[in-house]
């Protein structure tokens, strides 16, 4: 029998992240966009930007994604001089001044910036410690680092629906989880894999919960995690218009179908 790969090594696959996963913003980018349907509406990259409030000189961004945050710090703090960087050549092709590197070994110097971002990726690397290591290396005396990512118990309606939905499909009471990005890294665990490096760390928890009344942007989230479709033990297009058929009977049943939010930012020093 052929061995499966490890959650691990399906979610820090540094080829997977730089083609299938993101080779474009596409996947990214309906993650992103069903926070537009959540209460209260957090301003992310705004919240950033006020962090960087006290900030002079260079700012990088790694893991940059599809460049949301580079624009938003580009055009409130035109002073700074922001570096985007991501592993994936493809998602950053528009972003100007964008770099493809890997956030275990910067190429930056010691003490060379202001601030350093790290959103929403670090469940992405390999190995944790070192990129953490490499985020303080740069970072000049009295520099921060501003890291997000999300709860352990972040949107467990989806991962409910995606099991019963595989369920279904697979003639079971309940399927398999489906790849969880966050859970290398969540909210809970982050202050002591950052505490390793840095000696003060500011959590600022971010709740909400999400409201729709159509499947849409429900079904888009999941679609996402297409990159990881044959690795997660069903039929992926099949269970994702399983899952449709869920979120529309519940819509029908009650008026909305309700996502609870947990997610964050930790500011380290």
């Amino acid at each position: 029998m052929t061995s499966q790969p490890t959650p691990d090594r399906l979610v820090t696959n540094r080829g997977l992240l730089s083609t299938k996963a993101y080779a474009t913003d596409q996947h990214l980018a309906a993650r992103q966009s069903l926070y537009q349907w959540q209460t209260p509406r957090h301003d992310l990259p705004g919240i950033v930007v006020d962090e960087l409030a006290k900030v002079r000189g260079a700012v990088a961004d790694v893991g940059c994604g599809n460049g949301k945050f580079v624009a938003r710090v580009r055009d409130d703090r035109p002073d700074l001089d922001v570096l985007p960087m991501d592993v994936s050549h493809g998602i950053i092709g528009a972003i100007p001044g964008a770099v493809v590197a890997d956030a275990q070994q910067l190429p930056l110097a010691n003490a060379s910036l202001g601030a350093v971002l790290a959103l929403h990726m670090l469940y992405h690397v390999e190995d944790q410690p070192q990129a953490v290591r490499e985020l303080a290396r740069v970072l000049a005396p009295g520099g921060i680092a501003i890291v997000s990512t999300n709860s352990r118990t972040d949107k467990r309606e989806l991962e409910r629906l995606w099991r019963q939905a595989a369920g279904d499909v697979l003639g079971v009471q309940e399927g398999p989880a489906r790849v969880q990005l966050s859970a290398r890294f969540t909210l809970e665990d982050a202050p002591e894999i950052l505490g390793a490096v840095f000696g003060e760390i500011r959590t600022v928890p971010l709740p909400g919960v999400i409201e729709v009344t159509d499947a849409e942007p429900v079904v888009a989230h999941l679609a996402s995690y297409e990159a990881w479709a044959d690795r997660m033990g069903v039929p992926f297009q099949e269970t994702i218009e399983r899952a449709r058929e869920r979120v529309n009977e519940v819509i029908r049943a009650e008026g909305v179908f309700r996502v609870t939010c947990l997610g964050g930012i930790l500011v380290c020093r």
